[in-house]
């Protein structure tokens, strides 16, 4: 077998409205070779992998996919299953997957659910190479492919802090957004609404504070000064200096690094010069800047604490005790340690919600200290202490006590956090009882950090788990209601998805909003550009849900996007589905026009069932019957018939429909009609000799009202949209040079070119002449049939090439140019290859009175030549 495709879907999609791995799967000679042709390989399968047993499959019940392997089914749809319970057999709880047959024999399309997408990746080969050895009768050792999985997976997978938030937020339908690879940078909610924090430091932690937490002498000096209990101490840079501080403070000491955190270089209880020196050294080792500063302070003696307060509010408080081991009377330490680290919850830094015990030179110490060493028999019951620092990232343990704090110790820790000036920080604190005033017994402030870890509290090793995840998203989402998101609209369609496009962000720019807009050619944020390009895709959707200014975000969603990534968001606001025509087929297994119009109702599936709203061509069979089926939330049509009997009962039922009635564009509802402009005042509409722009005005004004947009604002963003290079650029803009009408289109296929035919014949008045093209990627009677369109429109034809796609040199164009004369309409063709060529010849051919129309690439290019003319006036239009 042969994998030919590979890649996830990130969004709603072709295949499922959830994110899903796709393969593409070329399964080769075993096509004639379905499971019930291999002996055993049902019980081969159960016996290497048990739990795939649960797997129901079409049966229904338990076992029903074993059920299907016995009775004959294909490695493709084994693959599937298998890549499911792969991920389910390393922490993932997965269970839908499809597996279709493609146009060609032996190659499969695989979708199956994924939680990370690299293990779904990963899942994905692996299955391959199982389920081809279970064929081949070969020996498979799970064992290795499980850790390797587990090994992709914990490279990808987010820390136990930063997972806690991003669970706890999707809890409440927040979206999270990692925001660069590799690291936990993360933003919550969307545009203007969003949130961001890195592990626990939010967008909210001031700098100051957290400058304060990484100076400890400074943190020292803060709290002193405020009443707050802390250690004794000096800031040391020799070991001179260590040894002089010693003596002042009075032995036992401590010495850490004086910027540092995560209890690194931190060394407890040193009672002599050696130990000191020791000290001294791992903390210096652990100098996070060039000062070489170490802190010598008073041992406080007493439990170590970490009080957490988030907020402004303690939510969690507990007691830490350093890595130790309990005798059990027959163990070495050694072998109480490898038993501790056997502990699954233990794991390589920050993976697990506990870390694994290392021995060093700090345990040496501590064993000696104890007259103890690695070979040391412990009698039953007796503790070795293995770290003199109480941290869970050197392998601590902890036990919640949030429940046992007394008021005024609160009261401190929150005032402690006011202080230092952190949303978030985490207070090392030494007391004997958290149930007694820190001045009624030995206590100290140690230390606070900045982004202290949540392991602790999350999972003690005893006592309540602590929900600080929550208690991070409910600081920066204080409304229970908010979920973060901003609107979004998603606009889909063969053809008028970018017209629509900048129409609606247009509307939505005049009603007040700050808007950012993807489309074919730009990414725009609140009308400035960003990005150039083709952005019809996923990558708009990042670029402008993670703009912080965006109220409003106005998407354009082409095919492409769609089967290469899927959307770029999980749920849109408002769809719109302008029309469902021929093109693309052939593309990515897509060839009926029932297939095409599955992958344009994406967008309508993926709208939000509470609250959401469907805006539908109501005067195109193919959107009336796959867009009304897969559409969720309200539904709004648009139509150029007012009596179209189609909607009859939705209006009926008091549903919305815009369509045009004695000249002007109108909303319905029930019985009520309200105006909302002339259609003749709509610059887009050209005097009604566009009526594709109408219906793109009234998917445009359906939008905006879904948002609530008031009619004197949409009237006002109708009015003020016009045909220019500066709105519109390369869509029916319109002007006239030296005499000579121009209409400069992006035109590529035939659906487009007979909408434009009523704009063409209403404006050309003598010869029309046009310059065209299309991508390479059609099928051949595609190209041949869109040259046959033009013919039927124009009297001269120049056929261009400039997008191969695959094809040989020349191919594309020939097909054109053979279409246009088999037409035999007497247009005069000629292919030119240059698109510079092609449009020099046309302008020079032009004469006054002559009409242009120009299906070009070069939109910039294209303008700049014809530069000097100025824009007719509706009148001027109407009178042509």
């Amino acid at each position: 077998m042969h994998i030919l495709e590979h890649r996830a879907l990130r969004g709603p999609n072709y295949y499922s409205r959830y994110q899903a791995i796709f393969m593409r799967l070329d399964i080769a000679e075993l096509e004639d070779r379905p499971s019930d042709k291999v002996p055993g390989i049902a019980d081969a399968l159960n016996g290497l992998i048990p739990t795939i047993y649960d797997h129901r499959c079409s049966v229904g019940t338990a076992g029903g996919f074993l059920q299907r392997v016995s009775s004959g089914t294909w490695a493709g749809h084994m693959v599937e299953h298998v890549a499911l319970e792969l991920q389910n057999m390393i922490g993932f709880s997965v269970g839908y997957g499809k597996t279709v047959d493609s146009y060609e024999k032996g190659i499969y399309n695989i979708v199956f659910r994924y939680r990370d997408e690299a293990s779904g990746l990963a899942a994905g080969e692996a299955a391959v190479d199982i389920v081809q050895k279970l064929y081949d009768g070969a020996e498979v050792d799970l064992a290795p492919i499980i850790a390797h999985l587990k090994k992709v997976r914990d490279a990808n997978a987010l820390g136990p802090s930063t997972g806690s938030i991003v669970n706890a937020a999707r809890e409440r339908n927040i979206p999270a957004y990692n925001l660069t690879s590799g690291t936990s940078y993360t933003q919550l909610g969307q545009g203007i609404r969003q949130r961001r924090f890195q592990a626990t430091v939010t967008d909210a932690s001031g700098i100051i504070g957290h400058s304060i937490a990484d100076d400890k002498e400074w943190t020292k000096q803060i709290l002193d000064e405020s009443g707050v209990p802390v250690p004794r101490g000096q800031v040391c840079y020799s070991f001179e200096e260590a040894q002089q501080a010693a003596a002042w403070i009075g032995w036992p000491v401590v010495t850490k690094p004086l910027s540092g955190n995560h209890g690194r270089g931190v060394t407890t209880d040193i009672a002599n010069a050696d130990d000191l020196q020791a000290g001294f050294d791992a903390a210096l080792a652990r100098v996070r800047d060039d000062s070489g500063a170490v802190i010598v302070e008073s041992y406080i003696k007493g439990e170590d604490h970490r009080m957490l307060v988030i907020g402004g509010k303690l939510v969690a408080a507990a007691r830490r005790r350093p890595a130790h081991v309990t005798g059990d009377g027959s163990q070495t330490i050694q072998q109480l340690i490898d038993v501790e680290n056997s502990d699954p919850r233990r794991g390589v830094g920050h993976e697990n919600l506990l870390t694994q015990i290392h021995v060093d030179v700090q345990t040496e110490r501590m064993l000696d200290q104890a007259g103890h060493t690695l070979d040391t028999v412990l009698p039953k019951g007796e503790i070795a202490y293995l770290k003199s620092t109480a941290n869970i990232s050197t392998g601590g343990t902890a036990t919640d006590l949030t429940d046992e704090v007394h008021p005024e110790v609160k009261f401190a820790m929150e005032r402690i956090g006011r202080l230092v000036g952190l949303d978030i920080i985490g207070i090392d604190l030494l007391a004997e009882n958290l149930s007694v005033p820190l001045d009624q017994q030995s206590a100290g402030v140690v230390e606070v950090n900045a982004g202290p870890g949540f392991r602790m509290h999350m999972a003690p090793t005893h006592g309540s788990p602590r929900p600080v995840g929550e208690n991070v998203v409910e600081m920066l989402f204080p409304d229970p209601t908010d979920n973060g998101r901003i609107p979004i609209t998603a606009i889909t369609g063969t053809n008028g998805k970018t017209t629509t496009t900048r129409l609606t962000t247009h509307i939505l720019r005049q009603a007040g909003h700050s808007v950012g807009m993807g489309c074919t050619g730009t990414v725009e944020i609140d009308n400035n550009v960003i990005l150039r390009g083709d952005y019809s895709g996923p990558a708009a959707a990042q670029a402008v849900l993670r703009e912080p200014t965006v109220e409003h975000a106005v998407l354009e969603v082409a095919r492409g996007g769609i089967m290469r990534r899927g959307l770029g968001f999980d749920e849109c606001d408002v769809g719109v589905l302008l029309n469902i025509a021929s093109d693309h087929l052939g593309e990515r297994d897509i060839h009926t026009l029932d297939e095409l119009a599955r992958c344009k109702t994406v967008v309508v599936d993926a709208v939000k069932k509470d609250g959401g709203f469907c805006v539908l061509n109501a005067d195109d069979p193919l959107v009336m019957e796959h867009g009304t089926y897969w559409a969720r939330g309200e539904i709004i049509y648009f139509t150029m018939n007012p009596d179209n009997p189609a909607l009859a009962g939705h209006l009926a039922d008091l549903g919305m429909v815009l369509t045009v009635r004695q000249g002007k564009i109108v909303l319905r509802r029930g019985k009520v009609t309200v105006e909302i402009v002339e259609v003749n005042d709509v610059p887009i509409a050209f005097e009604g000799h566009a009526p594709f722009n109408v219906q793109n005005a009234m998917a445009a004004a359906a939008a905006a009202i879904a948002h609530g947009v008031e009619i004197d604002d949409i009237r006002a963003g109708l009015l003020t949209f016009h045909p220019t290079p500066a709105q519109m650029p390369g869509r029916t803009n319109y002007f006239e040079a030296d005499g000579v009408k121009c209409l400069i289109d992006y035109g590529h296929n035939v659906p487009a070119l007979i909408a434009l035919q009523p704009l063409v014949s209403g404006l050309a008045t003598q010869r029309k002449i046009a310059v065209a093209t299309a991508p390479g990627n059609r099928r051949d009677e595609d190209l041949a049939a869109l040259g046959a369109q033009l013919a039927r429109m124009c009297d001269l034809v120049h056929v261009y090439e400039t997008d191969a796609r695959g094809r040989e040199p020349g191919e594309t164009a020939k097909l054109i140019h053979d279409g246009a004369v088999s037409a035999g309409t007497g247009a005069q063709v000629e292919m030119i290859m240059s698109e510079q060529e092609a449009v020099a010849k046309a302008i020079g051919l032009a004469k006054p009175g002559d009409f242009l129309l120009l299906l070009v690439d070069d939109i910039e290019g294209t303008t700049e030549r014809l530069k000097g003319r100025t824009y007719s006036s509706q009148a001027e239009i109407a009178q042509a």
